[in-house]
């Protein structure tokens, strides 16, 4: 007989009512769990392998989620029709799980761990990741895999000056700032989102809330453990130590780590000397040394470096590079160092250097971003590439990373702040490639990013840059933080937080905290050295080019957006396309329209300005509505016995009638015009019956003085119309 499932359910605030149900599907992993919420249900399923590998000596943790199109009700779009690879927003949705999940487990497990989340069901308006981390901790809760804490994760966003937990797919369209976030009973974990320049007190607001709410998830996670029985963790094999060879690594290399570490060499001296001072350790081990006693000591040199260098910081306040603890790197910036992109920029501060460049396209240029609910175009989209070069190093180049997604995903919600939305015409690419790295490689994309989108003349109206951050503690309440950190502070810290914005606030933040117990007056502490970092590096970006500039550069494809009337779009398209592939073919441009609400958007892309003006105007003229009394200028398209017929605007013609040539009384048309002439003429009427216009050249001329008129035009005989 089948056992009943267990379930706990939870309230989310405004009745949104949250199920959390384990022992019905998935039995065979170690834990496995649903979480619905509306009609979205995420299936989460974790399993650990009993011993870790032979030699294992790191924590292998995978975390994969995965949307499923069927829980949409679609069909993949690729060639195989199969969900593949996973996609940027899933992989960006790992990240968040496994950077909030891997502080849970205990520094000496090394068994393999196998986090594997499911969109099974959507729902249109239930967003799915701010749930996956809470079905991936219950999982964990629920099974015997030796975890220390439970943990979730929500979505805090600020709309119309409300703070919501977890809000709906159409709220966070109209969002002031949005953060997700992932918490212990007790400390935060992870932080990561974006604002329109909000205020560290307005971040500091948002982390407490969230906070409250995560809490009353971990109790429901708690609940559904009682309830499946679970009241121990299995046990696991210990790595091996030795205390006596531990005092023995210690007593040779403490002071000649200290030694190293306070003499503020460059990245490469320092790694060159601690790589020395390791040989000779491992040499006075003597021939007679185990494996495993060569192992460890590896490993105890390798712990004696983290602590030496916290407490060289802790208690000299002197860093590896020799730097005050609040001062940034030395900057250099240059905006146009390639000539061919239509905007570039070459940003380094300290060891950590990015090129950057600005393509503009079209919209068919736009970013495809696929999910189960819903497919949209982005204009806007940042690549982030980070070779092993950057870092001196060997290694085999396979695509991109799910660390360089992570990365350039926020610099790119950073910098969109600030970025023109409207008729703004252009689809725009940046793209930051990493030359050499100690430290903070995204925060220099955002900054690169930030001048080369001035240098291509993207209108945006403030710099945006940024800084990473990092934090020292101990538990005798000493602590110390870290403005512009290096790669090696970063390893050995207990918290690091990129902060990205402009003068005026936050444009976007990522946070992970190592340590338990950090108030929030050592937050709000950090966020305003943050702050100071941040001015910093803007008052030398804006010396090195203080305005986006007025105009894109002269190799730099030209684009207009022009708003139209929806009854126009035909006309411009014209019948089977005609009209639209004539006007490209003509004018060397080219030309998409979209339907947008009752009007019609249409983007004009060319390499030069004369063929952009000529079709902005052929646009203009179709979708123009001609105004009695305006004056024209166009081609006699035909001559009749009675007149001629003038295309005084495009696709729209009227009659030139024999009477309304000249003031001189006309007896024909013989010699007057051919076709092609181009002929001024007036809008001087429209025909009730038939809707068609009538044109007057003689009274944009003189009138001779005691001549008749001629015959009115409104005469013409039966049939000549």
């Amino acid at each position: 007989m089948l056992s009943q499932p267990i379930s706990v359910r939870f309230d989310l605030g405004g009745n949104r009512e949250v199920l959390i149900e384990t022992g019905k599907l998935a039995r065979q992993a170690d834990g496995a769990v649903t979480v619905r919420q509306g009609n979205c249900i995420i299936l989460a399923t974790v399993v650990a392998n009993k011993e870790p590998r032979e030699g294992q000596d790191f924590f292998p943790l995978s975390v994969d989620y995965q949307e499923k199109f069927a829980a949409a009700g679609r069909i993949p779009g690729s060639f195989f029709k199969r969900e593949a690879r996973l996609n940027d927003y899933e992989i960006l949705t790992s990240r968040l799980i496994d950077r909030a999940l891997r502080p849970l487990f205990p520094e000496d497990y090394f068994c393999d761990v196998q986090v594997l989340l499911s969109l099974v069901s959507s729902d249109a308006e239930v967003m799915p990741d701010s749930l996956a981390c809470l079905a991936a901790s219950a999982a964990l809760a629920v099974s015997d895999i030796p975890i220390k804490e439970i943990i979730s994760e929500v979505r805090i966003a600020r709309i119309k000056g409300e703070f919501v937990v977890n809000p709906t797919r159409s709220q966070l369209e109209t969002a002031e700032l949005e953060f997700i976030i992932a918490a212990t009973e007790k400390n935060l974990m992870m932080v990561e989102g974006e604002a329109k320049e909000c205020s560290e007190a307005d971040l500091v607001k948002a982390l407490e809330l969230a906070h409250d709410a995560i809490r009353i998830q971990i109790k429901a996670q708690e609940e559904l453990r009682a309830k499946k029985g679970i009241t121990a963790k299995r046990d696991y094999k210990k790595p091996e130590e030795d205390e006596a060879l531990k005092a023995k690594v210690e007593a040779f290399a403490k002071d000649k780590v200290y030694q190293i570490s306070r003499k503020g060499s460059s990245k490469h001296e320092r790694s060159e000397a601690y790589s020395l001072l390791k040989d000779e350790l491992m040499a006075s081990l003597g021939e007679e040394a185990t494996d495993l006693e060569k192992k460890l000591t590896k490993k105890y040199y390798e712990d004696l470096k983290w602590e030496v260098v916290r407490n060289m910081i802790l208690e000299d306040r002197i860093r590896l590079d020799g730097r005050q603890l609040d001062q940034v790197r030395p900057l250099a910036m240059e905006v146009d160092p390639l000539p061919a992109p239509h905007g570039s920029s070459l940003f380094t501060r300290g060891e950590t250097q990015s090129l950057t460049t600005v393509t503009f396209g079209t919209a068919l240029d736009d970013l495809l971003i696929e999910s189960a609910a819903k497919s949209v175009d982005s204009k806007f989209y940042l690549h982030y590439n980070f070779p092993p070069f950057s870092t001196g190093e060997v290694k085999m180049m396979r695509g991109q990373s799910r660390r360089e997604v992570g990365h350039g995903n926020l610099a790119m919600r950073s910098l969109k702040q600030m970025m023109p939305t409207g008729d703004y015409a252009y689809t725009v690419r940046v793209v930051s490639d990493i030359l050499e790295s100690n430290g903070s490689s995204s925060m220099a994309t955002v900054c690169a990013g930030s001048l080369a989108l001035m240098d291509a003349g993207v209108p945006i109206p403030k710099h945006v840059s940024g800084v990473a951050m990092g934090l020292i503690t101990r538990n005798d309440g000493k602590y110390a933080i870290l403005t512009d950190i290096l790669g090696d502070e970063d390893h050995l810290g207990d918290m690091d937080f990129k902060v990205t914005g402009t003068r005026d606030g936050i444009c976007g933040v990522q946070m992970d905290i190592k340590v338990d117990g950090l108030s929030m007056d050592v937050m709000r502490e950090a966020l305003e050295q943050a702050r100071k970092g941040r001015l910093h590096i803007l008052d030398a970006m804006y010396e090195c080019i203080p305005a986006a500039r007025a105009d894109v550069k002269p190799h730099a494809p030209r684009m207009v957006k022009l708003i139209i009337d929806k009854e126009f779009i035909g006309a411009v398209i014209g019948p089977g396309g005609k009209v639209i592939q004539e006007i490209q073919r003509e004018t060397g441009t080219t030309i998409n329209i979209e339907e947008v609400g009752n009007t019609g958007e249409v983007s004009i892309f060319s390499p030069e300005k004369s063929g952009l003006d000529k079709a902005v105007a052929w646009v203009r003229g179709i979708a123009a509505v001609p105004q009695v009394g305006d004056v024209y200028e166009g081609p006699v398209k035909g001559i009749k016995e009675f007149g001629a017929f003038v295309e005084f605007m495009p696709g729209k013609q009227g009659l030139l009638h024999i009477s309304e040539i000249s003031w001189k009384r006309l007896e024909s048309m013989d010699g007057l015009f051919k076709e092609g002439d181009m002929v001024k003429v007036k809008l001087v009427g429209l025909d009730p019956k038939t809707g068609k216009f009538k044109l007057s050249r003689k009274v944009l001329m003189p009138k001779p003085e005691g001549r008749p008129e001629g015959k009115p035009q409104g005469e013409a005989k039966a049939g000549e119309q």
